[in-house]
């Protein structure tokens, strides 16, 4: 009785098993969502950032050209001075005595040739009758000759006595900023000397002197000898300053070196800025965007788009045959705002992977959409300001 009982359950539990194995299983999971842009082909500029030093347009070193003690120093320090303003005051009480001498030097020669052109004269006639002999009227034309000379000489030196008297006034060469004063009244200064007195700088308008790879100008003349990329409309160059603010006016280039550094395998470019409120410094360290030229047709990706692999090599995931993710191996050239130039490895119409590229692997099946919708469902709502994007490149 109790064996029947017990085959009656056991019946009943395998047929209760065989029921529940008749109902349906649960759904599989969707494809994981992933954002995309399509990519386009567009005309880029192409911009290099380069390291600079701001020179001045013109630098003059303030020396004296005589000896002697200065008097007194007639400009502010640090002031504005024009070219032909009087800066220092030398004593010229010896130059001026000098300059007496040599004036009363010219007027003693000045009356011996009277005297001599006289006599000259007379002996030409005496020696016609010949009563002086005609050494005596050689000797006197001589003499009158030597007499007209040592005016001339006289004459020179006046002329060094007035310039050396001039040179008590030491003026400023050129208009611009003088810098500090290196000597003061009662100081002994010489001609030749090693130190200036002081140092003016034109700043009204500047040099930056930029330095760039040869390898880099080579690329960007071979680039420009295939077709690919195309001369800028003019050598604009834009100045970032030392404390990362933009300068706010456009420099223009002037010209390239011609020859590369030995040391450091670059050139020297130079540029000219405007400085109307002296805001660039001379010795300034500045960062400079020269733009180069443009480049036609180029293939723009997101930075969050492109990563790198184990070996260091720029990949890509792109949405391929059946909606599965293909990753692709790129190059990149230079990155343009929050792009990259891609030289290879994708195409126009290319539907690349932005976001969602989180555990996401080559094969598998996506649904793609546009990237702030996919965040949007990935965080229950709107994305936040400031977030990171998903499979950011490192």
């Amino acid at each position: 009785m109790q064996k029947g009982i017990f085959t009656v359950l056991l019946t009943c539990a395998s047929a209760l098993a065989l029921s529940g194995c008749g109902e349906s299983q649960p759904p599989a999971p969707p494809p994981p969502a992933v954002g995309v842009v399509t990519v386009t082909t567009q005309s880029v500029p192409l911009v290099n950032e380069l390291p600079g030093r701001v020179a001045a347009l013109e630098t003059a070193e303030v020396r004296p050209q005589i000896s002697g003690v200065i008097r007194r120093s007639l400009f502010p320090q640090g002031g504005y001075v024009r070219a032909g303003q009087v800066l220092f005051e030398v004593e010229d009480a010896p130059y001026r005595a000098a300059l007496a001498q040599a004036q009363g030097a010219l007027a003693r020669a000045q009356a011996a040739i009277g005297s001599t052109s006289l006599q000259a004269q007379r002996y030409k006639d005496l020696v016609g009758i010949n009563a002086v002999s005609r050494q005596e009227y050689d000797n006197a034309v001589a003499s009158a000759q030597q007499a007209r000379a040592d005016v001339a000489a006289q004459r020179g030196a006046v002329q060094a006595a007035q310039v050396n008297l001039g040179f008590t006034r030491i003026r400023a060469p050129i208009s611009g900023r003088i810098g500090r004063s290196l000597f003061t009244a009662g100081a002994l200064v010489q001609t030749g000397q090693a130190d200036p007195l002081a140092t003016i700088q034109r700043l009204d308008s500047v040099y930056v002197d930029v330095t760039q790879s040869a390898a880099e100008i080579i690329d960007l003349k071979q680039a420009m000898k295939k077709g690919g990329v195309s001369e800028a409309d003019g050598a604009r160059i834009q100045l970032m300053l030392p404390n990362g603010t933009v300068y706010p006016i456009e420099g223009r280039l002037q010209f390239s070196e011609v020859t590369v550094d030995p040391d450091t395998g670059a050139v020297t470019l130079r540029a000219t800025f405007p400085n109307p409120d002296g805001l660039l410094l001379p010795g300034m360290y500045v960062r400079a965007r020269l733009v180069e030229g443009r480049r036609n047709s180029a293939i723009l990706a997101p930075q969050q788009g492109i990563s790198r692999d184990a070996r260091g090599r720029a990949t890509a995931m792109v949405v391929g045959k059946g909606n599965k993710a293909e990753l692709r191996q790129v190059e990149v050239d230079r990155a343009v705002g929050d792009k990259w130039i891609v030289t290879s490895g994708l195409k126009p119409g290319d539907k690349l992977i932005v976001e969602g590229l989180v555990n996401l692997q080559p094969g598998a099946v996506v649904r793609p959409g546009a990237p702030q919708q996919i965040t949007a469902q990935q965080q229950g709502g709107k994305p936040r300001a400031g977030q990171q994007i998903q499979g950011e490149a490192n």
